[in-house]
């Protein structure tokens, strides 16, 4: 099986999935602070299910190195004018940055999201 890179937005306040979240993945180099300029690999907005329809990088796209992802928290939480605390939320974008050292593998980076913090792991 080839490597991929893929996502998931949950919110955990509201019990659900993120749906309509903005996102971006960045490739930064092979170490992080390496004289090497960010390279944007791609924009891209969760499903109803808080996915990406497809990964976000696979097969002989994925080299090893330093990769981030920027969420726009800000917009989700902007949209939920009915809760003044989520819409109060201090998470404008929030950045996840990750080391792939194999680029056979699936690199599955999740967020969960709440007003208050966020969250991530190395998922399967």
């Amino acid at each position: 099986m080839s490597g991929r890179i893929t996502t998931h937005v949950l919110d955990l306040a509201g019990g659900k999935p993120v749906a309509g979240i903005s996102l971006e993945l960045w490739y930064l180099g092979v170490a992080a602070g390496a004289e090497q300029s960010p390279s944007l690999i791609g924009a891209y907005k969760t499903n109803a299910d808080g996915r990406i329809d497809q990964p976000l990088l696979a097969g002989d796209e994925i080299q090893p190195g330093v990769y981030e992802l920027i969420f726009a928290a800000g917009e989700y939480f902007g949209r939920m004018e009915h809760l003044s605390a989520i819409s109060d939320s201090i998470f404008d974008f929030i950045p996840i940055r990750f080391r792939i050292q194999d680029a056979s593998k699936h690199y599955h980076v999740p967020l969960l999201v709440a007003p208050g913090g966020y969250s991530t792991y190395r998922g399967s």
